[in-house]
């Protein structure tokens, strides 16, 4: 239905109802005095509705239909058109001052991963991406800009260009909508979470689906969106409505241990915090809610105990880190991971326990 719609011609002029309508008195040979009487309308009114100045009314339409034997539809189809064709064309003069707005937006990814169409001018280019972001105008995705509300984890190192991150909150949003998920219940997605932890084993081809799945029949849907540039975003959380929520994947560090530990971290702000609540890492005013959520995906991973006991016993090579991780039922990579920051091992140690993960239309060797 949309592509029908996008792709209907839209003429660059607008022709008033009352050229059709002068044409019609012509071919019956009435004049606009005889329609006037005919109809009960004033003359002025027919004159200023030949000239364009007076709209058709529904009212007039029908009367005009009884007198020229033309459905009133058709008249207020005219009336329409011609309504719809100036209000665009006013849209497109207005929207020709926000050029500079498109650098605001990484647009040259967003073609390329086919999030929006490239366009033959500016002005149709700033409406596709103004459809994408489901917005009216670039006024309105900058109002939405300053009062935005969402969760999202973001490397301390970098600040996420605001125009990067928009657009890849807004394709999650628009991957969830096509998720059907049962609502949200806490209890479900607990249990949900259990059985995720297995799934850190399998190949994405597998993981995937699964996860999606699982997750939605907790309230939960999950989506993995490409990267933008300047987004420097691994995750993010937000819920859609109150008994739907949004965990958004960006493999950003590409290996299954950093994943992970951002899916369980996104899963501890559903399960911890507010459904309102704004996260930014390095945020001071949620720092405490950053561990916690940081701490609930590091305990569900590899829970304490068990943390502990490896640790005691001080064996940190591959052979003892693979038992560990068949043990708890993970991947291996995840606890070379943890090593890792815990300063166990150095970062460049056993890094071939981690699987590399990358989307299917890269071409790295």
């Amino acid at each position: 239905m949309v592509s029908k719609i996008e792709n209907r011609f839209k003429p660059d002029y607008a022709v008033p109802p009352g050229v059709t309508l002068a044409e019609t008195l012509e071919a019956l040979g009435m004049s606009q005095a005889d329609l006037a009487a005919r109809t009960g309308r004033p003359k002025k009114t027919i004159n200023e509705i030949i000239k364009g100045k007076a709209a058709i009314t529904p009212e007039t339409a029908l009367q005009f239909e009884r007198v020229m034997g033309a459905p009133a539809s058709f008249w207020n189809n005219l009336e329409r058109d011609y309504r719809e064709t100036l209000a665009r064309l006013e849209e497109q003069q207005h929207l020709q001052k926000y050029g500079d707005w498109l650098g605001q937006i990484p647009l040259k990814a967003m073609i390329k991963q086919g999030w929006v169409e490239a366009c033959d001018n500016q002005v149709q280019q700033i409406q596709a991406v103004c459809r994408f972001l489901g917005v009216a105008s670039p006024e309105q995705w900058q109002n939405m800009q300053r009062g935005a509300a969402v969760a999202f984890r973001q490397s301390r190192a970098f600040k996420s260009d605001p125009g990067a991150v928009a657009a890849w909150l807004r394709k999650g949003e628009l991957q969830a909508q096509q998720i059907e998920c049962a609502p949200y219940r806490a209890t479900r997605f607990k249990a949900v979470l259990s059985d995720v932890r297995a799934l850190t084993v399998e190949s994405p081809d597998t993981f995937a689906p699964q996860l999606a799945e699982q997750c939605a029949s907790a309230g939960m849907a999950v989506v993995f969106v490409p990267e933008l540039p300047k987004l420097r975003a691994s995750g993010a959380t937000r819920w859609l409505t109150p008994n739907k929520a949004l965990i958004q994947l960006s493999l950003r560090y590409k290996t299954d241990d950093q994943l992970w530990f951002t899916f369980f971290h996104e899963a501890g702000h559903i399960l911890l915090h507010g459904k309102r609540d704004v996260f930014l890492e390095g945020d001071d005013a949620h720092g405490d809610k950053e561990h916690e959520a940081n701490k609930f995906a590091a305990n569900t991973l590899i829970p304490p105990a068990d943390l502990a006991q490896f640790e005691k016993e001080g064996d940190y090579g591959e052979a003892a880190i693979r038992r560990l991780a068949s043990r708890l039922g993970i991947a291996p990579g995840i606890v070379v991971g943890r090593l890792q920051h815990e300063g166990k091992l150095e970062w460049n140690e056993c890094n071939d326990l981690k699987v590399r993960l990358t989307w299917a239309d890269e071409t790295h060797g």
